[in-house]
């Protein structure tokens, strides 16, 4: 990482982060179903995460559902001075790899205050709706989650996989301090809402933030990029969003210490702007 990138980012402007995070989604069995293979692994590295500086973690009560978050809870509870808990609701699980989006304002706080049990928090101090239920306006979902922050149960509010018109939409109803949907170096569908983003000072949350494909496989133009540089392709597509806006908080998730330590190294690549660029073209080129 250059010196011109940022390290960290003031999430709400009042909570400051490391930006390289942790996604909490994988530890939890197929299908993002039922508890992972190895409970005492999956806590093991969340214990790492923060030992190695990762600071943001993010979770959502559908994952499981709710297995990550009582994971979390129990892992890292009583948390570390500055750790910094994110999580979703908005989508119910039907079984593996099912997801169906409910935006009800009943359902909403029932999710908000089973986080707060499972995650073991007086207050959670990021709150996002995971996606906007098409059946339910944006307003009354939003709405509930304003009274929840009223009441000191929610600090901050974000929303996930969202275009910048409902973005605007959302912030008439509550403050919106981020944005999480998918993107990274060869998925650039939400560049609009990264610019929007950083015009703004929100925070965007990439998942599925490191390229795959024929981008990614070997020989492709990551690969060769990677080695060329000594690093692995994950290290390079984290960097790469690490130096794509200074509002980004990149999120990868594992469920090996290994490959995290490797992930958490993503925040010390350094590479110029010319090799980004080449870097960039050969996505575009492969895309």
């Amino acid at each position: 990482m250059s010196d011109t990138v940022k390290k960290t980012f003031a999430l709400g402007g009042d909570l400051e982060v490391n930006r390289l995070g942790y996604g909490a989604m994988r530890i939890t069995g197929d299908g993002i179903w039922g508890l992972p293979k190895d409970v005492e692994g999956a806590k093991a590295v969340l214990r790492r995460a923060v030992e190695l500086g990762v600071n943001f973690i993010d979770t959502a009560d559908s994952y499981g559902p709710q297995v990550s978050e009582i994971l979390i809870g129990e892992a890292l509870s009583p948390y570390a001075r500055g750790v910094v808990i994110a999580t979703k609701a908005g989508l119910t699980r039907q079984g593996p790899n099912k997801w169906l989006p409910v935006g009800r304002p009943e359902y909403l706080r029932q999710e908000v205050e089973l986080s707060l049990r499972a995650l073991k928090l007086e207050r959670i101090d990021l709150w996002q709706l995971h996606r906007i239920d098409p059946k339910v306006p944006v307003e009354e979902s939003l709405g509930e989650i304003k009274k929840m922050q009223e009441e000191g149960k929610i600090r901050h509010v974000g929303l996930s996989e969202v275009k910048p018109h409902e973005i605007e939409q959302a912030r008439k109803v509550v403050e919106i301090v981020s944005v999480q949907n998918q993107y990274n170096v060869g998925d650039r569908r939400h560049d609009d809402v990264v610019d929007y983003c950083t015009k703004h000072n929100l925070a965007f949350i990439p998942w599925f933030p490191v390229a795959s494909g024929k981008l990614a496989q070997p020989g492709g133009p990551l690969d060769a990029a990677a080695r060329k540089y000594s690093i692995t392709v994950s290290q390079l597509s984290l960097a790469w969003l690490l130096q794509r806006s200074p509002v980004i908080l990149p999120i990868p998730g594992t469920t090996s210490i290994q490959h995290l330590e490797e992930n958490v190294a993503a925040a010390d690549v350094t590479l110029d702007g010319s090799e980004w660029s080449a870097i960039e073209e050969a996505a575009k080129a492969t895309a």
